[in-house]
């Protein structure tokens, strides 16, 4: 799970003790129906409810200047612009605001930065044996690998940079060519997030994200216990990151590759279903190496969004269009060997669980036939 049920009870009843005051109150949220609701913000009332008032306590707990919109004509704002990768005309025109509002930007970057501020109520890593063993029985249902505690990616995010500045610009040119930032996430089986890191420029080398990051510290130092995360091909087999076999020779180690594929897979429609939901990931905007916290700042604010939405059961937002696939790792440069002791227990757990008695002996090619 992505936050915890004990913590999802305790945000409800914040949002419950601070809402007797604002009872009876007139909401802009009310000028629109509910199909225009998910038309415009790609999200449904309820949700929407909910994310207004998680802001308001927000922004009662922490030092902002008094902002001239209100609370809802603020959240609704930064929604719509997530929802689009722009502000509506008509929005803008409901709220009061147009699109020369020098207000606009700022109240986007503020309330992205409110957003990001709230991982740790909506973004979580489970904590205990309980969750963990939650969680791991899940994966283990969907792809048979047993011990793993989630999915392992570096998702790349379309930016623009200067090609004038040509040291800067190739720092963003990722494995498929195109400018982008890069943040390290993971994800269960049932694609909530469970974390995000920082952004970093598109160029990152996954390991090195990995190595560098507190989640994948922790992880690595068993301080989540002796279990695995799903990773791909960019990531050093470890004896807590599980890669697929690079080349498998036998039947079981195909058979572990196909499973491996399947959760990983759970990962790509996950960031498949947020940039449909938010569009704004899909381009953000120009970035400049060195100073990439707005463009954090969105990508952990759509991702709490993303995680209050399958809270709510809210449907995917379906669109026409290509989401890009999960980038192709960025190898060492230099050949890395890999510690024994990982491999052994990766052929172990393939062994234990992945039988080649289970072989369809009538589908395999021998080397003779090819």
């Amino acid at each position: 799970m992505a936050f915890a049920l004990p913590v999802w009870l305790a945000v409800q009843e914040e949002l419950l003790g601070h809402g007797e005051a604002d009872c009876g109150a007139p909401s802009t949220l009310d000028e629109f129906d509910d199909e225009d609701l998910f038309q415009t913000f790609h999200l449904t009332r309820p949700c929407i409810a909910f994310i207004t008032d998680a802001v308001r306590i927000r922004l009662q707990t922490i030092a902002v200047s008094k902002p001239e919109l209100s609370v809802d004509a603020m959240v609704l704002l930064a929604l719509n612009y997530y929802a689009h990768g722009g502000s509506s005309t008509a929005v803008l025109r409901r709220l009061g605001l147009n699109q020369a509002d020098y207000s606009v930007p700022a109240v986007i970057t503020e309330l992205s930065g409110v957003f990001a501020g709230m991982t740790d109520q909506f973004i979580s890593f489970p904590q205990t044996q309980e969750a963990r063993a939650d969680v791991s029985s899940k994966i283990e249902q969907v792809c048979g690998i047993p011990n793993v505690l989630g999915v392992l990616v570096t998702a790349h995010f379309k930016i623009r940079a200067s090609p004038y500045e040509k040291d800067t610009f190739r720092s963003f040119v990722n494995t498929l060519g195109y400018t982008s930032v890069a943040s390290e996430m993971i994800c269960d089986s049932d694609g909530n997030i469970m974390s995000v890191g920082k952004c970093c420029v598109g160029s990152t080398k996954e390991q090195e994200m990995w190595e560098s990051s507190l989640k994948g510290r922790e992880i690595e130092e068993e301080l989540h216990g002796p279990h695995w995360v799903i990773g791909g091909q960019g990531y050093q087999l470890s004896k807590h990151v599980l890669t697929p076999v690079s080349e498998p020779t036998i039947y079981n180690e195909v058979h572990f590759n196909e499973a491996h594929t399947k959760i990983h897979n759970v990962m790509r429609a996950t960031l498949s279903i947020m940039k449909k939901r938010f569009r704004c990931l899909m381009q953000l905007g120009f970035a400049q190496e060195g100073s990439l916290d707005k463009q954090s700042n969105i990508i952990m604010a759509c991702s709490v969004l993303h995680n209050i939405a399958k809270k709510f059961s809210v449907p995917t937002w379906t669109v026409a269009g290509k989401i890009e696939p999960l980038h192709p790792g960025k190898q060492q440069a230099v050949p890395v060997e890999t510690n024994p002791e990982a491999i052994k227990s990766r052929q172990e757990l393939i062994n234990a669980n992945f039988s080649s008695a289970d072989e369809p002996k009538s589908e395999v090619t021998t080397a003779e036939e090819v």
